[in-house]
């Protein structure tokens, strides 16, 4: 038998002192601290990214649903109006790379310029920090035809590269389902939590359901739901109709004991101020109680 080196790893003899596994030490020695890059799925791993040497970065929130069409862009850009009007500095990263619809909203028509390491954000008439892949595009309906790797890279460089400086409050305004993009920002991103964004129809909760069981797979705080076209008020009489009926978000709510933090109505006036590029200057009730949720975290 040869003299032992006390490396079992590399050792075929079977004797009575191998180790089955290597010492916590071996395993420091052999770690590189690049999880990205490595397979083994030990307790410290982490893959969230980190942002670069001139942003200073509070809170990144996402919101999510899981389903498409329920409003998440436009309850990302009322929530980051909102907490740019109480004096926070807000960002808004688009991560909905093929369907970017945050620089409308904001009625942000430019590009981000870069020097080839470093991208500066744009910045709406308030104040509020912009990127999006329709900033990046020589025409604004042209499609983005990438596969998911290519586009979970693009969503990660909009965290590292950007330029944020300083920001109280980062929203991330992902795309819907439980794909490439989504789990990259809850793998990749410093989610100090995400925000679930639903409407009444109990078809819509059922896949909206899908986004809160990944949330809790990602081990990614949910903060509550935020219910969207919850009612119309009438012109006549000021009363709220109920116009997909009763909320299943409620009973959503309720079945991961989360809170329902926001109703939010079906506007005419919100609608005509995003085509319009004007949602910063809307106000729309119901978000007081999520606004101090978030300046709680």
């Amino acid at each position: 038998m040869l003299e032992c080196n006390n490396d079992c790893s590399a050792c075929l003899e079977n004797c009575e002192d191998r180790k089955t596994e290597p010492s916590s030490a071996a395993s420091d020695q052999q770690c590189s601290h690049d999880c990205s890059s490595c397979s083994q799925d030990c307790s410290q791993r982490d893959l969230r990214v980190k942002s670069n040497e001139y942003s200073n970065i509070k809170k990144v929130i996402g919101v999510i649903s899981g389903k498409g069409g329920v409003g998440k862009s436009i309850v990302t850009s009322l929530l980051a109006s909102a907490m740019n009007a109480k004096g926070y500095k807000v960002g808004i990263l688009d991560a909905d790379v093929t369907g970017p619809s945050i620089p409308q909203a904001f009625g942000i028509d430019g590009f981000l310029y870069s020097d080839g390491k470093n991208i500066l954000p744009l910045k709406t008439e308030k104040g509020i920090k912009l990127v999006s892949t329709n900033l990046i595009l020589e025409e604004k309906g042209q499609p983005v035809l990438w596969r998911g790797a290519l586009i979970s890279s693009l969503v990660k460089q909009f965290y590292t590269e950007v330029i944020w400086g300083e920001i109280d409050y980062l929203f991330v305004d992902l795309p819907p389902g439980t794909g490439d993009v989504p789990l990259t920002v809850l793998q990749s991103l410093p989610l100090d939590g995400v925000i679930i964004v639903s409407t009444p129809q109990q078809l819509v909760s059922m896949i909206v359901e899908k986004a809160v069981r990944m949330a809790q797979i990602m081990k990614v705080r949910v903060l509550g739901f935020v219910e969207n076209m919850s009612y119309v008020v009438c012109d006549g009489c000021g009363k709220k109709v109920s116009l997909f009926g009763s909320s299943s978000t409620e009973t959503l709510a309720r079945q991961f004991n989360l809170q329902l933090l926001a109703k939010l109505p079906l506007d005419p006036q919100l609608a005509k101020a995003v085509d319009t590029g004007r949602i910063e200057h809307c106000t729309v009730e119901g978000l007081d109680d999520l606004t101090r949720k978030l300046e709680n975290i």
